[in-house]
């Protein structure tokens, strides 16, 4: 289960870089993909204005029609149809379809997302992730789930890489790959060969005591300790060019395991 972010998606050679490996791995594979900036330039555009709040976006209801465009679309199909030229057989779903992600509108609190989904884990029908993995489809995941009432909601990459990984972990050993803008989990973020290779919570725990972690790196390896105490395998985080040239093994990025 690979996830990639605007770092590979907003630039053509790092993404068809990415894709030509992401290809030859031979193992069982899902992709998902967030929407980099993507949108935001359509956006500007089409006279739709991106609107954040604490790093999160906005997706009020022009919005919500500009990310299924984009991210259902416009980025997914292109993902699809570069893999399907290396002789991946790529198939481009959002979680509208065969219902793979059902999810709820997030109820308005402090901040007001919009129309952003959040995952109902128990919904999620693993027999339907099962028919594409087991018949040698390699999904291509957007980032949009749906309320089972016709409404398509903008949903977090990341979350929805963790959770499929989690559900499918019941019958494969998952291995949940995030890549990112760094080589890994870094000791001194000044630094990016201070890559910590392996984190687990014992020495997670130092690290927090130490206070050795840059702030933005703790909820990625919270949520991976959580995917990995609900069944995921082990995580790796890391650059997307480390990571796919030792898919299986472990000799770039960082990985966490309990």
């Amino acid at each position: 289960m690979i996830k990639i972010g605007g770092n590979v998606i907003d630039q053509e050679d790092s993404l068809m870089a990415f894709l030509e490996e992401f290809a030859s791995i031979k193992e069982k594979k899902i992709l998902v993909h967030g929407g980099g900036k993507i949108a935001s330039r359509l956006g500007e555009k089409l006279g739709i204005e991106s609107k954040y709040i604490q790093g999160r976006r906005i997706t009020d209801a022009p919005t919500l029609d500009l990310v299924t465009m984009v991210y259902g679309g416009l980025v997914n199909k292109k993902i699809v149809a570069r893999l399907q030229a290396f002789s991946c057989n790529a198939i481009g779903l959002t979680g509208a379809d065969a219902n793979l992600l059902p999810a709820a509108k997030r109820p308005v609190k402090e901040i007001d997302y919009g129309f952003a989904g959040d995952i109902k884990p128990a919904l999620v029908p693993v027999n339907n992730w099962k028919i594409f993995v087991d018949n040698d489809f390699v999904p291509v995941v957007a980032p949009l789930t749906h309320d089972g009432k016709g409404n398509m909601l903008n949903t977090n990459a990341d979350t929805i890489a963790s959770t499929v990984a989690v559900v499918l972990s019941a019958f494969y050993e998952v291995r949940l790959i995030y890549c990112f803008e760094k080589k890994g989990v870094l000791e001194n973020v000044q630094d990016n060969n201070s890559v910590i290779r392996l984190i687990d919570k014992t020495s997670y725990r130092q690290l927090l005591a130490e206070e050795k972690l840059f702030e933005g790196i703790i909820p990625k390896i919270d949520n991976a300790f959580a995917a990995i105490d609900a069944g995921v395998h082990d995580v790796l985080i890391g650059d997307a060019k480390d990571l796919l040239q030792n898919i299986t093994s472990q000799t770039n990025g960082t990985l966490i395991r309990s």
